[in-house]
């Protein structure tokens, strides 16, 4: 099993878009081993987003991921990278494929809803900047055996 660290954004947030994201993520056969609904303080969003400091776009990416609260989660499932990024969706809503997360309901580049890790070093980097080890739920499911 492979996790992943995804981040519902504030615009996803104020849009009411939890539920439609999270279940997606559930039918997709991904399990759900930690969540926590928070507003990111500028040193956390600095930590987040260390590899885009310098970058002209940083400090609005900054202002935008610290403006609401966010909700933090973390998946497991084979290929949960690879899966969560399919599902998510390119970056930019107008390139994203139909039936992707950002193609469904995006409409600007700057406001795409939600973030996900591309790598498992990332992943692994990203889970440990929002959840102690104590936070993460290890807990069998026994539907697993069928997906």
């Amino acid at each position: 099993m492979e996790s992943t660290f995804l981040m519902i954004k504030p615009d996803g947030v104020q849009r009411g878009l939890i539920g439609e994201i999270v279940g997606r993520l559930e039918r997709k056969g991904l399990q759900l081993t930690a969540a926590k609904f928070m507003v990111l303080d500028d040193k956390l969003a600095a930590k987040h987003y260390e590899e885009h400091e310098g970058k002209p776009f940083y400090p609005p990416l900054i202002a935008f991921i610290t403006s609401g609260p966010v909700f933090a989660m973390v998946w497991i499932g084979d290929r949960a990278i690879e899966l969560t990024r399919a599902m998510i969706g390119k970056t930019d809503a107008l390139a994203a494929a139909p039936g992707t997360i950002r193609s469904d309901f995006a409409v600007h580049t700057n406001f795409n809803l939600i973030h996900g890790s591309d790598t498992p070093e990332n992943a692994a980097r990203e889970i440990a900047l929002y959840f102690k080890p104590e936070e993460l739920i290890d807990y069998d499911r026994s539907i697993q055996h069928w997906i």
